[in-house]
This record gives C-alpha cells, sequence and structure tokens, in this order.
C-alpha cells in the first residue's frame, strides 16, 4: 500500500512542530543496510536453532559456538553502512534536545549514523561488543576472539573470572533492569513516537507505542508491512523505511 502525499507531509509537519521526539526502530530499518532480519519469516531464526542463555550458562561447548556465531554476525554488522534511514533518524534526534532512540536493533549502525550513545536505549543489547555476565566489565570482541583462539576456550573475565558474553540479550537472558524503565520514561514524554521498521511481536518492546500513546504522543508507523498497533496510530505508512524517513526529515523545519 502506497501513501498518499498528504500523508507525508502530515508526518513533516509533525516532526517539525514536536520539541519531544522519539524513534522506536527494529529489524527493518537495518535491512536496508543488507543486515538480515532474525525473526521474520525466512529470517535467522529459521534456520538455525538460538541458543538459549541457560545453554551458553552450562556448556562450554555451546558457548564456543555462540562466539562462532557471534563473528559471523558481527562481520555482517562491519560490512554494513547506515542508511537513509539511519541517517534520517540522526538528523532528527540531533537536531531536538529531547530527541531520542529506542531500539531492538543490536548492530551499533545508529551509534555510527552519529547519534551519540547517551541518546540510545538498546533494549536488546548491543552486538558489537562483549561484558562479562558478572562484574559487567566490558570485552572487546577482537579480544574475545584472541581469547578463542590462542587458548582454545571461551574468554572469561579479566577482573572476576566470570563467563564473557556479547552484550546481547539471549533467548531466556533476564532483561536488563534498567532499559525498559528508560524506555518507558522516554515513551512517556515523546510528543511524537515514530515506530520505523518493527513488526511490533516482540514483548515487552512492542508495549512501548502503547505507552507513548496513552501519555499523549501522537504515533506515527512507518513499516513495509502492517503491525498488530497499525489500528492504533494516528498514522501509518506502508512504505520503504529509508526513503519515507528520508523526505519526510529533509523537509523537517529545524
Amino acid at each position: 500500500m502506497m501513501h498518499e502525499p498528504s500523508d507525508l507531509q502530515q508526518f513533516c509537519d509533525w516532526l517539525a512542530a514536536a520539541g519531544n521526539i522519539s524513534f522506536f526502530t527494529g529489524a527493518g530499518v537495518s535491512t536496508e543496510s543488507g543486515i538480515a532480519d532474525f525473526r521474520s519469516p525466512g529470517g535467522i531464526w529459521s534456520q538455525i536453532k538460538p541458543i538459549q542463555f541457560s545453554d551458553f550458562v552450562a556448556d562450554e561447548e555451546t558457548r564456543l559456538e555462540d562466539w562462532r556465531r557471534r563473528f559471523h554476525f558481527q562481520a555482517g554488522f562491519d560490512a554494513a553502512s547506515p542508511n537513509r534511514g539511519h541517517l534520517a533518524i540522526a538528523s532528527a534526534v540531533n537536531a531536538r534536545p529531547g530527541g531520542h532512540v529506542i531500539t531492538q536493533n543490536i548492530d551499533g549502525l545508529h551509534q555510527r549514523s552519529g547519534i551519540d550513545e547517551s541518546r540510545i536505549i538498546e533494549i536488546h543489547g548491543n552486538g558489537t561488543r562483549a561484558a562479562c555476565l558478572d562484574c559487567r566489565s566490558p570485552m572487546s570482541l577482537a579480544e574475545a576472539r584472541q581469547t578463542i583462539e590462542t587458548e582454545a576456550r571461551a574468554p572469561r573475565c579479566r577482573r572476576c573470572g566470570g563467563l564473557v558474553k556479547a552484550a546481547v540479550i539471549s533467548f531466556g537472558e533476564p532483561m536488563p533492569a534498567d532499559k525498559m524503565p528508560q524506555a518507558r520514561q522516554i515513551a512517556e514524554q515523546a510528543e511524537i513516537f515514530v515506530v520505523a521498521g518493527s513488526s511490533l511481536v516482540v514483548q515487552p518492546a512492542a508495549s512501548l507505542p502503547v505507552v507513548a500513546k496513552e501519555a499523549g504522543a501522537r504515533l506515527v508507523i512507518v513499516n513495509r508491512e502492517p503491525t498488530p498497533l497499525d489500528s492504533l496510530a494516528d498514522l501509518v505508512l506502508h512504505s520503504q523505511i529509508g526513503e519515507t524517513l528520508g523526505k519526510a526529515v529533509a523537509e523537517m523545519t529545524p
């Protein structure tokens, strides 16, 4: 379904008028950079079985397999560049003191598009770095790879000896205690809440547009396919995400 020009103009006008803009992004934003979707039909998890967090913790060979997959995914992240959608979001967010991005993506492309880390809430973590599961001390993926290649074992924390894992939320792993409350607060404060490239089926993330709408925000959904929350939105644009966001933000008055 193509959107009418008047819909795009309405989107532009709302963006221009808002002092507090929040974007909620999903895999559809990054697929336009060539990064494969994990959850959609034909996506990565339909081809390989996800590793459960409990199995990672319990078994060394499972940990090594998880790391093999991580390095493979990271090669794709490294080869990708922020696309028109990422850059449009960065422009809109950076133009407003109250601009934020809440993202389900783990590829780090929002940071690479020019948005400061303090404005990005990664509710599913970040796959471009690692951390100790016990003390949260950071570790680079390069250091983790070196440990595996030289010592033939999964990396351990240099500080406390705990297990190190890529800083993503694995299946069965508890969500970080701080991320969802931060995201809810941002959603409650938004004047316009823009969903971009999310199917809005993964909870608890999919509750955030509802939180924003109930707090008084205008809710705009930009996604190629319908979502369960389309009927709740003030405006729905079923179109290419990068092109739509690029046009809307280009016409937005600072």
